[in-house]
């Protein structure tokens, strides 16, 4: 959509957030150790172990989505849609456990409406965000990890972009410098807990790239991204940087590479012998089943993080 309602999308916000903190405020009555969160931590496709860190000897709070005034609802299998609130390492946080995609139908504004709500709140500083990513690099491996730098928004280039339309002013700026998106700090303690942890993974450190998707991308599309400078690949994350940014927090975004994507050209009609067009190709499966394999040592390392903010 080339435009939209703001005071619309205004109100809609500050209802949601009512609700969310009526609910938040309503628990701590009850609870006296229950907090508002400080830390956003937004699980990718078949990440939604990390839930399994919140602490036991604290009182958590799950809210789905479609009970909130406003929301819309993940449609993805491995993406349950619903927040989780607790201590994580004695820190109080909240997780998106699914997030929303604009490759399900919903304008890219309505992707990132939570982040909006959530800020509202006015205790979140900090979001870590997690995905399913495509490698493109060719050192990389299934169940490699990636600690993202930088990013390439394709989708946002072309003009589908979570800021496009009137600006929050009482956000941030028209104009929002992304050249620090990724934190430096956060970035560094994110390699060193993965250390100090001995975990037996390799964590690179890359540029991700984002397409809308739903389809996987092509070979060509692949070689692409790159040559461009992309270390891999996914549907997800740069929106939710982008609103992290413009609400002011820190941004920490780890990639688990599920998949290693095609990069050689396919076979051709003319040759004899050719490479089976399927050999190597990706599929949602896939990524649920290599996000089961590494998901321990993410949901360790995120637990790790969380303790020193």
């Amino acid at each position: 959509m080339s435009t939209f309602d703001i005071e619309e999308v205004r109100n809609h916000i500050k209802e949601s957030s009512s609700f969310v903190r009526n609910l938040l405020d309503n628990t701590r009555t009850e609870h006296p150790d229950f907090d508002f969160p400080e830390i956003l931590i937004i699980c990718g496709s078949g990440l939604g172990g990390i839930a399994s860190r919140i602490s036991p000897d604290s009182y958590s709070l799950v809210q789905n989505y479609s009970g909130i005034p406003h929301f819309k609802v993940s449609t993805v299998p491995g993406h349950a849609g619903k927040f989780v609130f607790g201590k994580m390492n004695s820190t109080s946080v909240v997780l998106m456990e699914g997030r929303l995609h604009s490759y399900e139908g919903y304008a890219i504004q309505d992707t990132v409406f939570p982040l909006r709500v959530l800020h509202e709140l006015g205790s979140i500083n900090t979001v870590i965000v997690t995905n399913a990513a495509g490698g493109l690099n060719r050192t990389f491996k299934a169940c490699d990890l990636m600690c993202i730098n930088d990013h390439i928004n394709f989708p946002g280039l072309a003009g589908l972009h979570p800021l496009k339309g009137p600006n929050f002013e009482e956000y941030g700026p028209r104009f929002l410098p992304l050249s620090d998106a990724y934190d430096l700090e956060l970035r560094k303690l994110l390699f060193r807990k993965m250390k100090e942890l001995n975990l037996q993974r390799t964590l690179h450190e890359g540029v991700y790239a984002f397409a809308s998707g739903p389809t996987f991308e092509s070979r060509a599309e692949s070689r692409m991204l790159h040559m461009i400078g992309a270390d891999a690949v996914g549907m997800s994350t740069v929106p939710e940087v982008i609103i992290a940014r413009h609400c002011g927090w820190r941004v920490l975004a780890l990639s688990l590479i599920t998949n290693v994507s095609v990069l050689d050209p396919p076979a051709s009609a003319l040759d004899d012998n050719p490479v089976p067009l399927d050999k190597g190709m990706a599929s949602h499966s896939e990524v649920l089943e290599n996000g089961k394999i590494a998901s321990l040592d993410v949901e360790r390392l995120i637990e790790a993080v969380v303790g020193e903010l």
